[in-house]
């Protein structure tokens, strides 16, 4: 993941606090994902890069594995061309030159010498944020984009995938599946989870980067530093097995085990794997539900507190007057 420009002082006039606080918010995006989690993801969706053209646009390929990833595997794949942008921070503290690289094979393959370095570079007149003219253009010309983009920018970012009608994979949080704005999207089949998702994962940070908990980083024996975040989830509309495998459902309705909600008629499911297998109403379940969601086998709803009918709307729901964690409404598809 590169950074994202949101104090850029081309004219070299003062910055404000504002701005800075938003720069300051945009270095704490910068993280790199490892090439084995990226292995792992990608090798779902093989047949889907072939004579394709992919785009790792918030990713510096001089430290992008996701730029090197497909750089290594393009003769594999059958890539037709990569395409990377680098992003330039630029402020009254911080000068370069951003440029964008493309990648047609040849040198660097991974039956050649692995350099993943080769391709040809064009510098950008812009700063190589995602949100500029010329990388509009380069999204314009891709087929799939693949990057982890900034998790603070995850609703401008996934909207811009879906206002120019892009196939995607790309990595995000999972307090991203509440957000109003990506929940209608998977509402509508635009948008779905992946595969690999879940857990902890490790991403490269910068040496400058703050971590107060040092249970969350670890730094290795040439001094490169990792973060650790939990509940990390691929979101994309490139269609895989897992999204049409059936959930096994064994578990009896008992309304003294499944309470309904003071505010909304649904009954509540703790956990996925205790969806009643013989209730045909309105359930919610946790958002994890969503890891195992298949679109042929249940109905998504909505979810609690943007659900239309919701007497407390912006609110969550509760039972016997304490709230409950955020829950996805379903019913389950009559055969």
């Amino acid at each position: 993941m590169a950074l994202i420009n949101n104090a850029a002082n081309k004219e070299g006039k003062s910055v404000g606090n504002t701005a800075l606080h938003k720069a300051n918010k945009a270095k704490n995006d910068e993280f790199y994902t490892q090439i084995s989690d990226i292995e792992k993801e990608c090798s779902h969706y093989k047949g889907h890069f072939k004579n394709k053209i992919i785009l790792c646009n918030c990713d510096d390929p001089d430290a992008s594995n996701f730029w090197r990833y497909f750089h290594l595997n393009f003769a594999i794949l059958g890539l037709k061309k990569l395409i990377a942008a680098h992003f330039v921070y630029t402020d009254m503290f911080h000068e370069g030159d951003a440029y964008k690289i493309e990648y047609t094979g040849g040198k660097g393959g991974i039956y050649a010498d692995g350099d993943y370095t080769a391709g040809e570079k064009t510098a950008l007149k812009e700063n190589g944020d995602f949100r500029s003219a010329e990388c509009i253009e380069l999204l314009k010309e891709a087929d799939i984009v693949v990057t982890n983009p900034p998790f603070s920018l995850f609703r401008e970012y996934t909207a811009q995938l879906t206002e120019y009608g892009k196939k995607f994979l790309i990595i995000g949080n999972q307090n991203a599946l509440t957000y109003k704005e990506t929940f209608s999207l998977i509402k509508e089949n635009k948008i779905w989870l992946g595969i690999d998702n879940g857990g902890t994962k490790w991403f490269r940070v910068p040496p400058h980067y703050d971590i107060k908990t040092e249970t969350r980083i670890k730094i290795d024996e040439n001094g490169v530093k990792y973060f650790s975040m939990g509940s990390i989830m691929w979101f994309t509309n490139v269609d895989h097995k897992k999204r049409h495998e059936e959930m096994i459902l064994y578990r009896r309705y008992d309304p003294l085990e499944y309470p309904k909600y003071d505010n909304y008629n649904a009954i509540n499911v703790d956990k996925v794997s205790e969806i009643p297998v013989d209730y045909d109403g309105v359930m919610g379940v946790p958002v994890t539900f969503l890891d195992k969601y298949n679109p042929e086998q249940f109905e998504l709803a909505g979810i609690d507190r943007y659900v239309e009918d919701n007497p407390h709307y912006g609110h969550r729901f509760s039972i016997n007057g304490k709230e409950t964690y955020a829950r996805i409404l379903i019913k389950r598809r009559k055969p």
